[in-house]
């Protein structure tokens, strides 16, 4: 195997050991062995590239090019022409699944599932690395610059996980990074010669490896050991990974600002509550006249590891036509069921479907899934709520106080789950949630204690611009501190329930809205909410208001007699009668002369088609792409014509050479004669080989027109007036040449004068070689600038329009010929007819 071939070996399996460092980050690995083939096929590119060879530039944008229709291939073949070619379908493609692969970064805790998404950006973050990686050790054999793309590998996936198991990721990335400079020094040690080498210390035996390989192995073992033990240190640390929030937004981030870490949708809950100007997000109509439990549920976080509240992975299915009922909710609970229409804003694209909880059943187009646990529907393959208009029939939910208070426990499974706690929750959590509830008999009282200590008693203080940290202990620091909006208030309840038992999560969506003059809702970014969720068997998933000035407190945490403690929190949108009825009362929202007009359901009408489709028609997208790929021909003709009549004129050649050498078959007779300009044998070609004397002629001068089309590229224009010596000498002294390279232009024009004005002419082997000597020598002396127009645009390529106009002369002479002839047969049988006719 030759040293560039193993240093190929070597860059790819350098890139898949860095890239097994994001194997922990999804949940299936499947992905890895598509990546490996794929970067395999970009290699293998390159190494042919290399052959021919192009120059450097062309073949990294050769591998760019493969690359490209790779994953155009693997990820979007139906938006591609012929399934391999991008079009601007194929791009917006690309950029959708970009989108939402960053959307899927966020959202999901790690390990993720591997959405197209996800998967477009590992196996595209690994082609990028591989070619850079390639790039630089393989096409500019320059291996350790190559190192910092790995690093930037390996750093994302370091970023990202746990941290639990980054010193054995860092192992295996470090060993490919160690074995690619082993090879490149291999290779270049292997040029020097054998001074570096010894003989076998056995016989027999093979050499061992050489003094500076071994010195190199101990030197990349030693650094890769510091580079293990270093992060062992007590050093100083700094929190947060690559994807913390900065400033006092939510997110892990070191801010002096950042709070209690979330995950999509709470990434942005803060900046929406702190814009400068408030925009419309949702606009509902709907056939309630309660409004102040009209909250939008996205998504509820159940999953709950002491710093952050993240949504669990669970499996989804299709959406069913009717809901079931949701857990733990008894027959005996009072219900209503109302019917709620929501247009989302075009600019609004959330991958979760807003609605009221909880919902029993969904009208809405395009790509949707249903989540059984959580009562959630996802959007599917890039789904989003964009301009959107569904409808959801949704249950009211109406418990009394006393069905609350003497809810049984929840069944052990679902306790379980939700009333779970890490042990690196502070104590204080704890205890003060037991200093809370104190004296309480049952959980109903302990959640009604919780809501009044934050909402009313506490002494908090609503504030989106806190600062408060981040860390196990932010929860700590917020009770301390009292200062936090709705995340801090939902985040800290839930956690103290589980404390005490209580089954709890937290719901993110969006309070009440404001109602408008022409009866609608209207939802904005400023309604972003999030709130706690408490389990209590008979009711289900009851909500809570601990967040003060915000929403509407429960009418059931309200007791029913005088003198409560609990006062009345502001609300969005209050009910005249805040008694539960069994059916839902008049609409404020739809009149009755809308009613009978039929304008409440003209006034948001449902989606009738998927938009997901639009766009210009397939026709349009073909037609401009086949018009971009044919320009990018045209672009690249000369380039392909060039490289193609190089490549049959000196075959060519050679092989005529080789066979006038031999012999040129049966029934001709050679003799060997003197020796040809280079120095190699010749067969006299007599009077019997006349074919093989043609063909010599004939290759020798494609030969010669090659060396003077060569110089033509590197800036040296032909002159067909001068003899073949005469203008060999020209080349020299106009390229520089020096005294070697010249011999060879020499001797290509020696052997040009031999076939043209000799008795007997004689075909000479090696003159391609010498052409691609001097082509060598004349690329060296020019920039790179010129190199890249001797290759891209050679001046040469102009043969190719004056050969057009000679065969087109040539071809109107044929036909004028044979018309002449057509002619001349037609008319003699003219004459004879006119002749008879007189006679």
């Amino acid at each position: 195997m030759s040293g560039r071939a193993r240093l190929t070996l070597c860059s790819v399996a350098a890139t898949l050991m860095a890239a097994s460092a994001l194997l922990p980050l999804v949940q299936q690995t499947s992905w890895i062995l598509v990546a490996a083939f794929l970067l395999a096929v970009q290699s293998a590119v390159g190494a042919v590239t290399r052959r021919v060879p192009l120059a450097r530039p062309l073949t990294v944008l050769a591998q760019t090019l493969v690359t490209l229709a790779l994953l155009t291939l693997v990820f979007a073949r139906e938006q591609a022409l012929a399934g391999l070619i991008p079009g601007p379908q194929a791009l917006q493609h690309f950029a959708d699944l970009l989108q939402s692969g960053t959307d899927d970064v966020g959202r999901y805790a790690i390990p993720a599932p591997l959405s197209d998404g996800i998967r477009l950006m590992m196996i595209g973050g690994v082609l990028v690395i591989g070619l850079a990686v390639d790039t630089l050790a393989v096409t500019y054999r320059n291996a350790a610059p190559a190192g910092l793309p790995l690093l930037a590998l390996y750093s994302v996936a370091a970023g990202l996980s746990d941290g639990g198991t980054d010193w054995l990721w860092f192992l295996v990335a470090g060993g490919g990074y160690l074995m690619l400079l082993l090879a490149e020094g291999r290779e270049r040690l292997s040029q020097w010669g054998r001074v570096f080498g010894g003989a076998p210390r056995d016989a027999g035996r093979q050499p061992g490896p050489v003094a500076p390989v071994r010195t190199g192995r101990r030197i990349g073992a030693a650094a890769l050991g510091v580079a293990l033990a270093v992060p062992l240190l007590p050093l100083p640390a700094i929190d947060g990974g690559l994807l913390g929030g900065t400033g006092t937004g939510v997110g892990s981030g070191t801010g002096g600002g950042g709070t209690i870490s979330a995950v999509n949708p709470l990434v942005s809950l803060r900046d929406s509550l702190n814009v400068d100007e408030d925009r419309t997000v949702l606009t509902l109509r709907t056939n309630t006249g309660d409004l102040s439990d009209l909250y939008l549920r996205i998504v509820s976080l159940d999953d709950f590891d002491g710093t952050t509240w993240k949504p669990s992975q669970r499996d989804v299915v299709a959406v069913p036509d009717d809901l079931p009922t949701p857990p733990g909710l008894g027959a005996d609970v009072r219900r209503a069921e109302i019917t709620t229409r929501v247009a989302a804003a075009d600019w609004y694209a959330q991958d979760w479907l807003p609605m009221p909880y909880p919902p029993s059943g969904v009208q809405v187009s395009g790509r949707w899934r249903y989540e059984p646990v959580g009562m959630t529907v996802v959007g599917d393959h890039r789904q989003t709520t964009r301009g959107k208009t569904y409808e959801v029939k949704s249950l009211q939910v109406q418990p009394t106080a006393k069905q609350l208070a003497s809810a049984p426990a929840a069944r052990g499974s679902l306790r379980g789950e939700y009333t779970e706690v890490p042990d690196t929750l502070p104590a204080v959590v704890s205890q003060r949630a037991r200093e809370i509830t104190k004296g309480s008999s049952n959980d109903y009282e302990r959640a009604v204690k919780l809501q009044e200590w934050f909402a009313v008693t506490g002494g908090f203080e609503y504030d989106t611009e806190v600062k408060v940290g981040t860390g196990r202990d932010a929860i700590a620091r917020f009770l301390r501190d009292k200062q936090g909006f709705c995340v801090h208030f939902s985040f800290a309840m839930a956690a103290m329930a589980r404390t005490l038992g209580i089954p709890a999560r937290v719901a993110v969506g969006f309070a009440p809205g404001s109602q408008q003059s022409d009866g609608s809702v209207a939802v904005s970014l400023k309604d972003a909410h999030a709130w706690p969720e408490l389990y209590f068997e008979g009711v289900g998933w009851t909500r809570f208001e601990p967040t003060p000035t915000r929403g509407s407190t429960p009418p059931y945490t309200l007791p029913d007699t005088p003198g409560s403690t609990v006062p009345d929190l502001p609300q969005a949108s209050r009910s005249a009668d805040a008694a539960a009825s069994a059916e839902p009362s008049a609409s404020t929202s739809c009149t009755s002369d809308d009613k009978r007009l039929q304008g409440c359901t003209d006034a948001l009408p449902l989606d009738e088609v998927d938009r997901s489709g639009g766009g210009p028609p397939w026709y349009k997208i073909a037609g401009w792409t086949v018009l971009g790929l044919a320009s990018l021909v045209v672009l690249l003709l000369p380039m392909l014509w060039r490289l193609r009549r190089r490549s049959v004129r000196l075959a060519s050649a050679q092989h005529t050479a080789s066979a006038a050498v031999v012999g040129a078959g049966p029934g001709t007779r050679g003799e060997v004669g003197q020796p040809t300009v280079d120095g190699g044998p010749a067969v006299l070609l007599d009077v019997p080989s006349e074919e093989v004397a043609e063909a010599a002629v004939a290759h020798v001068l494609a030969v010669w027109r090659e060396l003077t089309d060569t110089a033509w590229d590197y800036g040296i224009p032909p002159d067909d007036a001068l003899t073949p010596r005469r203008a060999a000498a020209r080349i020299v002294r106009l390229g520089e040449l020096d005294e070697a390279v010249a011999g060879a232009v020499h001797r290509v024009a020696g052997a040009v004068e031999q076939v043209l004005f000799a008795p007997q002419p004689r075909a000479g082997a090696g003159l391609p070689e010498e052409v691609r000597r001097v082509r060598v020598a004349l690329r060296a002396r020019v920039g790179r600038r010129a190199r890249l127009r001797a290759v891209v645009a050679p001046r040469s390529a102009i043969r190719a329009v004056w050969d057009l106009n000679d065969r087109w002369t040539a071809v109107k002479a044929t036909w004028s010929a044979r018309l002449a002839t057509v002619a001349r047969r037609v008319r003699p049988g003219r004459r004879a007819a006119d002749a008879g006719a007189g006679s």
